[in-house]
């Protein structure tokens, strides 16, 4: 490779500081019904974000979770911060031009403080803690306004995806 075109090739690299929902198909391996992400925005770098789930009673969830009484399920709230992070962490590779998935490894000190219902807005707030090779720990807080709903810390292993 030619030293003019790894140079086009680093130009075209793009910093990532919001991610929409195209480029969350694009880092992510999740799809509908289980993308628990509408987009992330705030990001600096793989070191913190803010991602955003529009709660909308039209979800498959809310058939049977709980009918006459519709409350968005903990453990996909936690999904969602594991995508958050996973998915800042993707671009972030990206950004060095490496192609990485993120698997959870890890769920530690969840704790669900209030339900978060059809209409409201998630954001799930991930902070890094601390990365060593290919492991990286992520402080979650899912929040609705100024309402804590949420908050975990997840373990994630970051590796590199086949070239297949």
């Amino acid at each position: 490779m030619s030293l003019d075109s790894l140079q086009m090739e680093e130009n075209q690299r793009r910093v990532f500081t919001s991610l929409n929902i195209q480029d969350l198909l694009d880092c992510l391996p999740h799809r509908y019904p289980f993308l628990m992400l509408d987009k992330i925005i705030n990001i600096q770098g793989d070191e913190r974000a803010t991602g955003i789930k529009n709660v909308s009673i039209n979800e498959p969830i809310f058939q049977g979770h709980f009918p006459g009484n519709p409350v968005f399920p903990g453990v996909l709230i936690i999904e969602g911060m594991a995508q958050t992070a996973g998915a800042i962490v993707i671009a972030a590779e990206r950004e060095k031009g490496a192609n990485h998935l993120v698997y959870m490894l890890t769920i530690d000190k969840a704790k669900f403080r209030k339900p978060a219902v059809p209409g409201d807005m998630l954001e799930y707030h991930i902070e890094k803690v601390q990365r060593r090779r290919n492991v990286g720990r992520y402080k979650a807080t899912a929040m609705v306004g100024d309402v804590v709903v949420a908050e975990a810390e997840i373990g994630a292993m970051i590796v590199e995806q086949s070239a297949d």
